[in-house]
């Protein structure tokens, strides 16, 4: 009988560590919509900060931005990515810490090398004195 029951489970496809408990349409449709209005709300409230004149202080306006800019990848990693600390996810986080290890060198070495070829770039004025006599 126990093996009956271990082929009944086979046939649910499940990520790791996803529970398979509430494994109903309509909960994963209710998450789906929770994160979307989280999302949503967070891109309405990026705007309205922008925007807003004189009701946010001017030189906060880029920390409460990039405030909500980390509220939003939030939402994303846990409501739509499915990132979470269970134990299952490991492999998950560790891929996504690697993947943002890269984007910060990548932009880290470009923005290293723009510096330094802004510093050591001559003016087009500056060749034409050095090579007269």
């Amino acid at each position: 009988m126990s093996e009956q029951n271990a082929m009944e489970g086979a046939d649910v496809d499940a990520a790791p560590g996803e529970d398979l408990s509430e494994h109903s349409v309509s909960a994963g449709v209710r998450n789906y919509l929770i994160g979307l209005a989280l999302a949503a709300g967070l891109t309405i409230g990026s705007f309205w900060v922008a925007h807003s004149s004189g009701l946010i202080y001017a030189p906060g306006v880029p920390m409460a931005l990039a405030a909500l800019a980390i509220g939003q990848m939030g939402v994303h990693l846990v409501f739509f990515l499915h990132i979470t600390t269970g134990p299952d996810n490991i492999n998950n986080v560790l891929a996504l810490a690697f993947g943002v290890l890269i984007v910060g060198i990548v932009i880290a070495g470009s923005l290293w090398i723009m510096v330094h070829l802004n510093a050591n770039m001559m003016a087009p004025g500056m060749m034409d004195m050095r090579m007269q006599p």
